[in-house]
């Protein structure tokens, strides 16, 4: 509460409090959405004024791609991907941010060391660490559940159609990995002609088995509505539906796709300063810590994991679920934002190309 007070008197000072701008904030939509508007938009609002527009979008960097290409920029802030930031970064899209807006952590540590590795990027601060993992229909395998990447593969002894995200990335990576590529040498091998090959290779062998995905509400659906008994998709997502609706679903944790995802702020940001403001707030340690109170998501700040409780329930308790508790932690595989800033392009026209084969 002190904190809290401090902190309202030091935007009451600068005339922050006294704003009546309006944000407009793009993010990915469904559970994830909820949790930011909740831990993030409400208490920024309650304490400033300021009206926060909430835009879906099934990937936040294609319009601030497109906005600021153009000239037209209307986006005040997007959550994205760390390959994405980096790479509109690097093409000027993107506004500077000074880490040292950002707030310490509560003992006074700075931010640049209360972070996770790589979350403070030139143009981008992260607020979670997320996983891609495999979720299944628990009423199909009664008795037999899948437990790793390569069950997913093996349409044998778990018979049934598979959901699958119809992008490169990701999707090749563990298809690498279930074909027995250990995660630290994914991109070592994934960058060779031998690599992709293998990886499509992998994939060939569940092709018509395939229902592809492109929006992160989809997979948890696909599983409720029976169209598939697999899926990848987003952890937070798979949790939201298990025990946010009680859904009969199972996680597979094995090969689980390490990312971050960032605040970003479009270069020519109708409001930055409060843009920017928004941002070091949205991603102080409570603040964070308060987001992991809706969704499965880590938080990016190191000082947020002692604050993680129980679930908006009152009855779960968040860590089990975090895709960066060590015990889901055994065989992941974390994202190379320069490889794939580096051969996105090239992949995704490879991609496009086995799809249409």
């Amino acid at each position: 509460m002190k904190k809290l007070l401090i902190l309202t008197t030091a935007l009451v000072a600068t005339g922050y409090a006294a704003s009546a701008q309006e944000l407009n904030i793009v993010s990915w939509g469904g559970s994830y959405t909820v949790s930011q508007v909740e831990a993030y938009h409400k208490p920024f609002t309650e304490m400033t004024g300021i009206k926060i527009n909430s835009i879906d979008a099934d990937n936040p960097a294609t319009p601030v791609k497109a906005q600021t290409e153009a000239g037209n920029v209307s986006i005040d802030l997007s959550d994205v991907e760390l390959s994405d930031a980096i790479r509109m970064c690097d093409e000027g899209l993107l506004e500077p941010i000074d880490p040292a807006i950002l707030p310490p952590a509560p003992d006074g540590t700075p931010a640049t060391e209360d972070f996770v590795p790589g979350a403070i990027q030139d143009c981008a601060v992260a607020n979670i660490v997320w996983g891609t993992v495999v979720a299944y229909d628990k009423t199909k395998f009664e008795g037999n559940e899948p437990s790793t990447l390569a069950d997913f593969f093996d349409t044998t002894k778990y018979p049934g159609k598979r959901g699958l995200l119809k992008t490169a990335k990701r999707t090749m990576e563990m298809a690498l990995v279930a074909d027995g590529v250990a995660p630290d040498q994914v991109y070592e091998v994934l960058g060779t002609d031998e690599g992709v090959a293998r990886a499509f290779k992998k994939l060939d062998s569940i092709k018509k088995d395939i229902v592809w995905w492109e929006a992160g509400a989809q997979p948890p659906q696909l599983l409720a509505d029976g169209e598939v008994v697999m899926t990848t998709g987003y952890n937070g997502r798979f949790f939201a539906a298990e025990v946010g609706e009680g859904k009969p679903f199972g996680t597979i944790w094995d090969g689980e796709y390490m990312d971050y995802d960032l605040w970003v702020i479009p270069k020519g940001a109708p409001h930055l300063e409060d843009a920017m403001k928004f941002l070091a707030f949205s991603t102080d340690t409570q603040r964070l810590a308060d987001q992991a109170k809706y969704i499965a998501y880590g938080p990016a700040r190191k000082s947020s994991n002692a604050l993680i409780g129980m679930y908006k329930d009152g009855k779960t308790e968040m860590a089990p679920y975090m895709p960066t508790n060590p015990e889901n932690m055994k065989n992941p595989i974390w994202t190379d934002p320069t490889f794939w800033a580096d051969h996105d392009a090239e992949l995704a026209e490879k991609f496009n190309a086995w799809l249409a084969s």
